[in-house]
């Protein structure tokens, strides 16, 4: 049997399951790719740190420039993440005239351009599947199988650490902070879990998602984005109250010949699949026009599942040349991306008033003046200074919403705007 060698950029959690996953499967990876896979180099930062995986020694360096030289490498395998020195590491090894395989969100989002024309010019490959939710197969699922569709929508829960804090939160009363703490020391959040609270990890993720599925170049400032910080318990009640649960949604679709891209909570009906996507697993739901509705579902991050995406791109490499998830942005034309303010959904609008007799009557003139119609409104009695009123409106538009808050906010019997969370019924 042929053998090819390649090179690890990084030997982190996603490095071990790519190395595991290679030795664990060897034999029938080798049927299926054709290729007996020798990994010839792993790039690191230092050669004598434990990993917790055994790798023979000499296969370990701190040179890339040892990796691009050596033309016997066929393929190079990123799994450092970050931005620098990854992006050039990445450009240096098409360059060199060698295929990739990346697990590197934030660089195919941010980067991707770049990185396909060099691609598209050096006549090489690069795969990209680990880059969004882990094992899933979501991006050779657009570029391949829904190939014969226009795809309406996507909506997804696409980060498992806020998926895993809002179920803990709504299964188990559990607030932020502690449901945050759990997540980290099972090691689903980082120390730092800005990128994931505050929805950007999901925002990297769903313009390569968008890219792909809407074949236009997605800017990632275009991207609006609402982290979970904001999400009480209380919202929580109340949403299971009304029938619904709230999901961190990833959301991108095509309305009035305009890109509707966002992500932030949202309140989801509880017949709906998505609801039922519960811990660290991911979903992505999507609406093609001939094939339907379609999900797919499965564990979002972890070392052994984005290690099963990352390995079968390798496969796919080694399958053909140009096979698997390249793009030429030579076809694609640009798409506008519409104003927040243009978006239409239901709204839940949590207020905290004076109990003062006619306040409602006030909101709901102001909301009806701003063409925002009440579908229902729930305000429960309470000893304190301050009472609690539920809005949820019928689907609107959001600049209205927030013209109404505007008002709102000015009247004296208002104490706060506690919280806005949409509401997308996904049908």
């Amino acid at each position: 049997m042929k053998k090819v060698r390649i090179a690890l950029l990084g030997l982190g959690n996603v490095g071990k399951g790519v190395w595991n996953i290679l030795k664990s499967n060897r034999e029938a990876i080798a049927q299926r790719s054709g290729y007996d896979i020798e990994i010839a180099k792993i790039l690191v930062r230092d050669v004598n740190k434990d990993r917790g995986v055994v790798v023979p020694k000499e296969l370990l360096t701190t040179s890339a420039e040892e990796i691009f030289n050596d033309d016997s490498i066929k393929i190079i395998v990123e799994v450092m993440g970050g931005m620098e020195p990854t992006k050039e590491y990445v450009l240096e090894a098409i360059r060199k005239n060698k295929n990739v395989v990346t697990a590197n969100k934030m660089l195919i989002a941010t980067h991707g351009k770049e990185i396909f024309k060099a691609v598209e010019e050096q006549g090489v490959s690069i795969n990209f599947e680990a880059s969004v939710a882990g094992g899933i197969p979501i991006i050779n699922g657009i570029n391949e199988s829904l190939t014969a569709n226009k795809i309406e929508e996507v909506a997804g829960i696409i980060n498992g650490t806020t998926n895993y804090i809002l179920t803990k939160m709504t299964l188990e009363g559990m607030g932020f902070e502690d449901a945050l703490k759990e997540a980290q020391e099972k090691g689903y959040a980082e120390a730092d879990p800005t990128s994931d609270v505050e929805g950007y990890d999901a925002v990297y993720k769903l313009a390569i998602l968008a890219t792909l599925a809407f074949e236009t170049e997605v800017d990632i400032d275009d991207i609006y984005v609402e982290g979970i910080t904001k999400i009480k318990a209380i919202d929580i009640e109340y949403a299971k109250e009304m029938g619904y649960v709230i999901k961190l949604l990833a959301i991108a679709k095509e309305v009035d010949e305009k890109l509707e891209l966002r992500v932030h909570p949202t309140m989801i009906p509880l017949i709906h699949p998505l609801a039922n996507v519960n811990d660290s697993f991911n979903s992505i739901f999507i609406k093609g026009n001939a094939v339907g509705d379609l999900m797919l579902y499965g564990r979002g991050a972890g070392e052994l599942p984005t290690g099963s995406a990352v390995v079968g791109d390798i496969i796919s490499v080694l399958r053909s040349e140009r096979e698997g998830s390249n793009i030429s942005f030579s076809h694609y034309i640009h798409k506008q991306v519409s104003s927040m303010d243009d978006v239409k959904a239901e709204y839940y609008l949590r207020i905290s008033v004076k109990d003062f007799p006619g306040v409602l009557g006030k909101i709901a003139t102001i909301l009806g003046k701003n063409e925002v119609s009440i579908l229902s409104f729930i305000q429960k009695p309470t000893k304190k200074e301050f009472s609690t009123i539920v809005i949820v409106t019928h689907k609107t538009l959001e600049g209205n919403v927030n013209k109404s808050l505007k008002e709102i906010k000015e009247l004296q019997e208002v104490n706060k705007i506690e919280n806005v969370i949409r509401i997308e019924n996904l049908d």
